[in-house]
């Protein structure tokens, strides 16, 4: 006889407790943007963008950062008790902040006092600890300060050196040149990033130049030891990135502060998109490529948006035209 009896609790399936996603579980898999006006004088010519502010922390740094403190804890140099240091021009910091705080650990900056208000605020919102250094020693300064901090109490932290640290390159290696191969569909032709620690365009055109040998990867670094364009490093005049090797880009171009301000004012007012001055920088590099190639050459060329422009919002540049 059939019994009537419900069955029992454990006889259900289980109920999955992890109900939503972790915000660190969003670094990764942004959007690859197509401009629609800008070079659209050029019908051959594609120009794609990943969107890199729709990762949490709002930029690019996301990655390194989280693969930093990841390949920190796996080799147990980043022990629990310890404190996290970098220099940072502010996005690295962001993202050391946002996931100190979403996994309980302390972070301590050193960062040049004169970095963007909005960036010193949602630091601040964060919890993180800035030390400011002077603007006049820029990123550069920024680095000593926390190599003399770490040298004085080695045992109390642990220092990330996005410069130095192969784990900021790999972050881009694995993740964002895997996710240009897919969303181009194998088609992509030249690959164009603005350089700071550099780790981006390492490790995206390492990559790509394995899934492809033929295509040209560009970096872009300010044309002046005096310049604007917030995180980016001129290198001949700079503390050079341990990550850095010159070597893997087909061509380095100088790109003008005005030129990045010009481009991002265009996008913002040409294609509806708010971005970043190094954004702008880059945009202004890949249109010097796309001019220098054949009218009936097809190519499609691919750069990086480090950030949005709402972490620039005070600054001038915006209203002075």
């Amino acid at each position: 006889m059939r019994s009537s009896t419900p069955k029992l609790a454990e006889e259900e399936p289980p109920v999955s407790h992890k109900l939503g996603e972790h915000n660190l579980s969003r670094i990764g898999n942004t959007p690859l943007l197509r401009l629609e006006r800008i070079g659209s004088e050029l019908p051959h010519v594609h120009l794609l963008a990943k969107a890199e502010w729709y990762n949490p922390g709002g930029s690019v740094k996301d990655r390194a950062a989280f693969n930093i403190v990841k390949e920190g804890r796996r080799t147990e140099t980043f022990a629990p008790g310890k404190i996290l240091l970098d220099s940072t021009s502010g996005n690295t910091g962001i993202a050391y902040a946002m996931i100190g705080a979403a996994e309980g650990f302390p972070v301590m900056l050193c960062m040049p006092e004169n970095v963007s208000v909005e960036r010193k605020r949602i630091l601040f919102a964060y919890g993180a600890n800035i030390i400011y250094t002077d603007p006049a020693d820029g990123s550069d300064g920024a680095i000593r300060a926390a190599r003399e901090l770490y040298a004085r109490e080695p045992e109390q932290y642990f220092y990330a050196d996005q410069y130095s640290n192969p784990a900021n390159w790999q972050a881009h290696y694995h993740g964002t040149a895997e996710e240009i191969w897919q969303q181009t569909e194998g088609r992509i032709t030249h690959f164009v990033a603005m350089m700071g620690t550099s780790g981006t365009f390492m490790g995206t055109a390492r990559r790509l130049k394995g899934l492809n040998p033929a295509v040209r990867c560009i970096s872009l670094q300010p044309d002046s030891p005096f310049h604007g364009i917030e995180g980016a490093k001129h290198m001949a005049s700079a503390i050079v990135p341990g990550i850095y090797d010159a070597s893997l880009a087909d061509e380095d171009l100088g790109i003008s502060t005005e030129d990045s301000y010009a481009m991002a004012i265009r996008a913002s007012r040409e294609e509806g998109l708010l971005i970043g001055i190094s954004a702008g920088a880059a945009i202004a590099g890949c249109l010097q490529i796309a001019r220098t190639l054949r009218k009936d050459e097809e190519a499609v060329i691919v750069t990086i948006f480090p950030d949005s422009g709402d972490k620039y919002l005070s600054e001038r540049f915006w209203t002075e035209k």
